[in-house]
């Protein structure tokens, strides 16, 4: 999109002073372009190919939480809201750096081509978990919060090892900052100065607890403590996080050490379809996230660089496609016996996990007599 020269005096270096610095920007909530933008430009067919990859995320998302309240699926962790943050930074990799998502990166997993059934399958709890990591270059999900960027740390190490020149990306969200995994990871990559890219989708809340409480300093401040390199950008701003992301992974790949991206976004759901975020957030202040949605704001930027009807008409007869093929993948998913995850939890036998075995044995027996 932009050379990293040109965009250096934008992002204003790589180390974030005391008070952080303001996020970088190329299109405005409005959808007009800011200076910066002005001045770099922007590309409209990449704008038009991330456009399609967010709607049809938003998409995934709305037939999935129906499909939750249907009871087809047992839970659902929405990526409404941060479909910018995540297709901006994982259509800046490379198909061969390996990510490791949290879990709910299903902007991030579409991206790298795992289908709606693969990602609804751990939440159905027909499979252990969805897919194999080594054809899309996308590890599963981790429930345990911020565990998967000390994977990405070991990870790297063994690229190191191995010298190859892949990024390991790591998304996790604000509150998972204030995990000791985090920090340890951050710490770890930076002294192995490792090829690790940190990217936080600060998303205003850690379930119920607001930024405001859960730190002083921004997270991207942080960052200089470890050693890490920083940035602070519109996690809204679909083409700006593109090209932030574009610009640290180039430097981390030439040796420059790991580094941590700051997304500003918003959590427009609840925590997960079990959350009721009317408890503790205002209707006031998700109307004013409502006027900077990644998707409206690009909608309105690409109609004012005059993409046609037929590009929208198109995407959204795509989109109704797409929804549908997320509920027939949905309503496919068959139960599986999970029966033979016993046998490798340990080396050895163990006799509490040989109860358990039994006991799964003798529930199997008895819906097999019920039905």
């Amino acid at each position: 999109m932009t050379a990293p020269t040109r965009l250096d005096a934008y992002v204003d270096g790589p180390r974030a002073d005391s008070e952080g610095r303001p996020m970088f920007q190329l299109i405005a909530p409005d959808g007009t372009l800011t200076n910066a933008g002005e001045q770099l430009g922007v590309s409209v067919e990449l704008a038009q190919e991330l456009y399609s990859d967010m709607v049809l995320a938003r998409r995934l998302d709305q037939e999935a939480l129906s499909l939750q309240r249907q009871g087809e699926l047992s839970l659902w962790l929405m990526s409404w809201g941060q479909e910018a943050a995540q297709v901006g930074s994982i259509r800046a990799l490379r198909p061969s750096d390996m990510v490791f998502p949290s879990y709910r990166e299903h902007a991030a997993a579409l991206c790298r081509g795992i289908s709606p059934a693969d990602l609804m399958r751990q939440w159905k709890g027909s499979s252990h978990s969805g897919w194999d990591p080594k054809g899309p270059r996308f590890h599963i999900y981790s429930l345990v919060l911020g565990t998967q960027t000390l994977h990405a740390t070991g990870y790297a190490s063994g690229a190191v090892m191995e010298r190859t020149d892949e990024v390991v990306a790591t998304y996790f969200g604000d509150g998972a900052a204030s995990q000791g995994d985090v920090n340890e990871a951050f710490n770890w990559a930076a002294a192995g100065s490792l090829p690790v890219l940190f990217f936080c989708q600060n998303n205003q809340w850690a379930i119920s607890t607001p930024t405001t409480i859960q730190m002083r300093t921004p997270l991207h401040v942080r960052a200089a403590g470890f050693g890490l390199d920083a940035y602070h950008v519109d996690g809204n701003d679909v083409m700006a996080v593109h090209a932030v992301t574009t610009l640290a992974t180039e430097r981390i790949r030439d040796g420059g050490g790991p580094a941590l991206i700051e997304a500003q976004t918003y959590r427009f759901g609840g925590h997960s379809s079990s959350d009721d975020p009317k408890r503790y957030r205002s209707d006031d202040e998700v109307a004013g996230w409502e006027l900077r949605d990644p998707l409206r704001r690009m909608e309105t930027f690409l109609r004012g660089a005059n993409a046609g009807d037929e590009f929208f008409d198109a995407l959204a007869q795509e989109a109704d496609t797409f929804a549908a093929t997320v509920r027939e993948q949905c309503k496919g998913l068959a139960g599986a016996d999970l029966g033979d995850l016993f046998d490798r939890v340990y080396v050895d036998a163990h006799p509490v996990l040989d109860e358990e075995r039994l006991a799964h044995a003798h529930h199997l027996t008895t819906l097999g007599s019920e039905n």
